[in-house]
């Protein structure tokens, strides 16, 4: 949960090991094989685990090599990621770039909304998307979801902020649906009231952050939810 609000993967590892998961952090995996239909993980902080799969989760990173870029003038940064303007035109001219092989969340609905704002540029001068409505959901159980600005970008870049929280355990619907891990966070600007930030575990956190989404998108404040 690398850049979520902290406070959000520290409730998802609590209750994921209530679930039975056993953490090992800060370790590095160094082989795997199969020994009699087992897997058996290597690291360097113990014992060998093992397990009946493996799976390889390490990140992802932009598919840049071997398109050429360099014949055309395309630059690259040092991640392999390509450098764009507002308009996500690149260093070319007249060549533009969106979606996983920019700066960014590598997720669909970003690369999606990155191409409507591109070509409105090219066709209208002039376009623009709000980053801080973009939701990132983990489809784990209970489901994890957030939107905006954490609690630890707030406090880093000082922006005054109240914090309000509600537990899914006080809440009459988990309660009947036997789904009371979890709670809804939201951040709201502490003069203003607009809503900066949500962050949610729980039942159905990817379709409640929908509305905090949303909500971001026109401004509104945290009483209007």
């Amino acid at each position: 949960l690398a850049g979520m609000d902290a406070e959000l993967a520290n409730a998802a590892k609590a209750i994921f090991k209530k679930q039975g998961l056993n953490f090992e952090l800060g370790v590095k995996v160094t082989g795997a094989k199969v020994n009699k239909n087992r897997c058996v993980v290597e690291h360097d902080g113990g014992k060998p685990i093992s397990c009946d799969r493996v799976l390889v989760a390490v990140g992802r990173v932009p598919n840049t090599d071997k398109l050429g870029l360099e014949s055309v003038g395309v630059a690259l940064d040092e991640k392999g990621r390509i450098p764009v303007g507002p308009d996500f035109q690149t260093s070319a001219p007249h060549i533009y770039a969106i979606g996983d092989v920019i700066a960014g969340p590598m997720l669909a609905h970003k690369a999606e909304e990155e191409g409507v704002a591109c070509v409105e540029g090219i066709v209208t001068g002039h376009s623009h998307i709000n980053y801080e409505s973009v939701p990132g959901i983990v489809y784990t159980h209970p489901e994890i979801a957030s939107v905006g600005q954490t609690e630890e970008q707030l406090k880093r870049d000082g922006v005054p902020f109240k914090r309000g929280k509600f537990p899914f355990l006080a809440n009459g619907r988990a309660r009947a649906m036997g789904s009371t891990d979890g709670f809804v966070k939201i951040l709201a600007h502490a003069e203003t009231d607009r809503i900066l930030g949500a962050h949610i575990i729980g039942p159905n956190a990817g379709d409640l952050v929908a509305e905090i989404a949303i909500s971001i998108e026109f401004g509104a404040s945290a009483e209007d939810i």
